[in-house]
């Protein structure tokens, strides 16, 4: 460390350098386990020979770039891999019996050049299928659409057309990217663009904060890094579109053949299942709808009231085997850590009880903080055991949610409705369909407990999920601000 700063030093091995806080420096912190940092891409050699499908499974290893983002590979809460290429890529490996083995690079440029260079099987790195890539590697088949957004602060230029984004200043995005590629297309057809420039050996997270720190006017990025970037920086904007819906795929050297139909079958399969829809439902399922002012609030609280409550949730948690943030997160939704809340419906306290659930879970004053989130969280643990062994995680705990919200009874009718449409009762991407379905007179007029107002609980779970992202993003913040000061 020097006088400027600290280096920090990431699970993959990679190193950042951070100027040290100030008394409360909170949204700094924030992003910082987002970024993957350091290093330098090359230049573009021609892809070297591809080891072939057979000399992957005789060697048990399916060896795969990637990089440390919130979309791709990053370290969990639990000190675990974790993030949608991940667990795409260990689904695959598993099919064809090898073990998976991550070599993460610190930018796009680098990874590619990796791959050129043979040090890869294939590259997982949310990488757009494009023209210029094709004529050098090859691609599996497309897993996800995204599209290409411009983003800038709120309180800064705003465009809305390419002419008004030609007027803006200074604009960035990372080298080797399709963001680049696309703007270089966008010049040769003649139409304005800004005077951009490529960053090279960083990382679009990375770019995103230097928008949010007003470094940079504009960036573009993916709309699911942006998704997910604007729970932790809620003045980002994305006021345009840049491209129509793009493709995420694999990328493989060209001589893959083989690889590229192992993978074509084994997602067609995976797709066909519902693995893809859940693994979309798990890591974007509740980025649905960006409300600004409600993140601002949830960070304030995390810093005024949160901390008086705290080793509350994380003792009733443990006691009752139920995620702390995840609970932590269905407070606020419930009161906005309020103690004293209370609804015209009679629901009251914290984690807002109704009179008889207090009573069957042994809280005898609902405005007593400690009272309410230990009943609480024995209400939602009765809640989880109430289903199935064929009910899985997180499916449990979304279920059990939706039930801790509209009642138990009228869940299991959205579960026989389900049923009636041949989806699965034991999947929330499913249940979640059929919910709205229970304020409809030609639906809940069949069911055994009739009418529910079912939007809410739909709702209600996608906003715990947002909350529970941000206020885990904002401890890990904590943490590491503790760290650096100690």
């Amino acid at each position: 460390m020097d006088s400027n700063g600290v280096t920090m030093h990431h699970p993959d091995g990679s190193a950042h350098h951070l100027p040290l806080p100030r008394a409360r420096p909170r949204a700094p912190l924030r992003l910082a386990l987002a970024l993957a940092v350091t290093a330098v891409a090359g230049g573009t050699p021609e892809p070297a020979q591809a080891r072939s499908l057979a000399a992957i499974e005789r060697s048990g290893e399916l060896r795969v770039l990637t990089r440390n983002a919130p979309t791709t590979w990053y370290i969990d809460r639990t000190g675990r891999p974790a993030g949608p290429e991940y667990e795409l890529v260990e689904a695959f490996a598993a099919a064809i019996g090898v073990e998976a083995v991550y070599d993460r690079r610190a930018s796009v440029g680098a990874i590619i050049d990796a791959l050129a260079a043979g040090e890869g099987d294939l590259a997982a790195a949310g990488l757009t299928t494009t023209a210029a890539r094709r004529e050098r590697f090859r691609f599996g088949p497309a897993y996800q659409a995204v599209t290409q957004q411009v983003v800038c602060r709120r309180d800064n230029v705003q465009p809305e057309t390419l002419r008004q984004l030609a007027s803006v200043d200074d604009v960035a995005v990372i080298a080797d990217s399709s963001y680049a590629e696309l703007l270089r297309a966008l010049e040769r057809q003649g139409y304005p663009v800004p005077q951009w420039r490529a960053a090279e050996g960083t990382t679009t997270e990375t770019l995103l904060y230097r928008v949010w720190r007003r470094e940079l006017d504009g960036t573009v990025a993916d709309s699911t890094i942006v998704d997910i970037n604007r729970r932790y920086l809620p003045e980002l904007l994305t006021p345009m579109n840049l491209s129509r819906e793009q493709q995420l795929a694999w990328m493989l050297p060209p001589d893959a053949a083989a690889l590229e139909a192992a993978i074509t079958d084994w997602l067609g399969r995976y797709r066909a299942r519902g693995d893809l829809a859940g693994l979309h439902e798990k890591y974007y399922g509740f980025f649905k709808v960006f409300d600004y002012v409600d993140t601002r609030v949830l960070i304030r609280r995390t810093d005024e009231r949160f901390p008086k409550y705290r080793h509350w949730f994380r003792a009733a948690a443990a006691e009752h085997g139920l995620g702390f943030t995840l609970l932590a997160a269905q407070g606020y939704q419930e009161s906005h850590w309020d103690p004293r809340a209370a609804s015209p419906t009679g629901v009251r306290g914290i984690m807002m009880l109704t009179r008889t659930t207090a009573r069957a879970v042994g809280v005898q004053d609902r405005l007593d903080p400690r009272q309410s989130i230990f009943g609480g969280a024995r209400y939602m643990a009765r809640m989880k055991g109430r289903f199935v062994d064929a009910v899985g995680e997180p499916d449990r705990t979304f279920l059990a949610l939706a039930a801790y919200n509209v009642g138990r009874a009228h869940l299991h009718d959205a579960q026989v409705l389900a049923r009636r449409k041949g989806l699965s009762p034991h999947h929330w991407r499913d249940i979640k369909q059929v919910l709205p379905l229970l304020a409809q007179p030609r639906y809940y007029r069949d069911l055994k407990y009739g009418y529910a107002r079912g939007r809410e609980p739909v709702r209600y779970v996608q906003r715990i999920r947002e909350y529970q992202h941000v206020l885990e993003n904002e401890l890990r913040a904590e943490a590491m601000q503790q760290a650096w000061l100690e």
